[in-house]
């Protein structure tokens, strides 16, 4: 969904929505939550990092990482109406994040996904664990405490193993804490084993990898080099994806943690029919290469892959979108719009989209992601 991007003035209190369809209850799977400062941080963080990061601060794995944000005529990469009244960043003031997203489209429960900091990311391997335990404190207080309807991700840094579990059992017993969330890019292909002690922590604490599309990790976003424009950065993403379904499943990621339960956050959803017929069709010539193998590729992802609806694909016509929905499983897509970044989707906008059975538009609108977080 496209949104007019010509100021940054707050609209008008908006008028809440009519239930979208009978008997359903909605879950956002993707708000991103702001610093209304980056000093916001320094209250969770040992003096020892404040003090660090007031002298050194952050050392990221690619060069100009703080830059502003695409595409320029988007501030901050959030809808023109996403401007609290008091000025701060899109998604820093919970009074009105209420009254825009949560009261307004009445969500049941809407996930946490941070993207400040960037703690995995972080050279500094020290740092990094200590900027993600400091963002996790800070969903519980500023978010979760005060707004029981958002669940809170735990955020930990994929390249130091040993601090990621650490930082996974620590808030295993939190129930506030829906998920675990991982940057896709990373210094080896996820499915390398040298990450799989978070793979085990996860399954241990029944939670889920989310991985939001994006992150840093120093390498070009795509296979020949650095792209020239936004619209290569924004496409290549979605082939970042791919590579994540595709190293889990070919290192044998779901073989052997048969438990393990993996989110795609903003990656798209048409990808996925292709990539499975495409991968079946290797392992079918080549699985003398590995044994470790039980099953079709296909089977894996359709039993631990799930994905967000947003951003939609949109295809000519809009059955295209049905049918696409249909091959990946309905019962391993849920709805989320973004908040409170420009290509933001709303419910009805999804439904205007889709034709399929209630039941199933239910599904996908709350009940899969009820049942994948265990929300009560």
């Amino acid at each position: 969904m496209t949104l007019t991007l010509d100021d940054r003035k707050p609209s008008a209190k908006p008028a809440k929505r009519k239930p979208l369809l009978a008997g359903t209850t909605l879950v956002d799977c993707d708000i991103h939550p702001q610093f209304s400062t980056p000093a916001e941080l320094a209250p969770f963080l040992s003096q020892r990092w404040r003090d660090h990061l007031a002298t050194f601060g952050g050392l990221y794995r690619q060069a100009l990482a703080d830059t502003l944000s695409h595409p320029r005529m988007s501030p901050d990469v959030a809808r023109a109406d996403a401007w609290p009244p008091g000025g701060a960043p899109p998604g820093s003031d919970l009074a009105f994040m209420r009254e825009q997203l949560i009261d307004t489209y009445d969500f049941a429960w809407g996930m946490l996904m941070p993207l400040n900091r960037g703690p995995g990311n972080q050279r500094n391997l020290d740092l990094g664990a200590a900027l993600a335990t400091a963002v996790n404190d800070w969903q519980l207080a500023k978010w979760v405490e005060p707004e029981p309807r958002l669940k809170a991700s735990i955020v930990v840094t994929q390249e130091n193993p040993e601090a990621a579990v650490a930082e996974i059992e620590r808030r295993a017993p939190d129930k506030r804490f829906a998920q675990i969330m991982l940057p896709p890019r990373s210094l080896e292909p996820i499915g390398r084993r040298r990450y799989w002690p978070i793979f085990e922590a996860a399954v241990a604490a029944n939670r889920p990898i989310a991985m939001h599309v994006g992150g840093i990790n120093g390498f070009p976003a795509t296979p020949g080099g650095w792209h020239s424009y936004y619209i290569e950065e924004q496409h290549n993403n979605v082939q970042g994806m791919q590579g994540v379904v595709t190293s889990m499943v070919i290192e044998g990621v779901f073989e052997r943690f048969p438990g393990l339960k993996v989110v795609l956050v903003e990656g798209g959803i048409a990808w996925a029919p292709a990539l499975k017929w495409r991968l079946d069709k290797h392992w079918k010539r080549l699985k003398a290469e590995v044994p470790h193998l039980k099953r079709l590729p296909s089977e894996y992802i359709r039993e631990h892959i799930w994905m967000t609806t947003q951003p939609l694909d949109e295809p000519t016509p809009d059955g295209d979108l049905t049918e696409i929905f249909e091959s990946v499983g309905t019962d391993r897509i849920m709805f989320s719009t973004d908040y409170p970044h420009w290509d933001f989707d709303e419910p009805s906008f999804v439904l205007s989209k889709l034709k399929l059975p209630a039941a199933k538009m239910q599904r996908i609108f709350g009940g899969n992601a009820i049942e994948l977080y265990g929300l009560k």
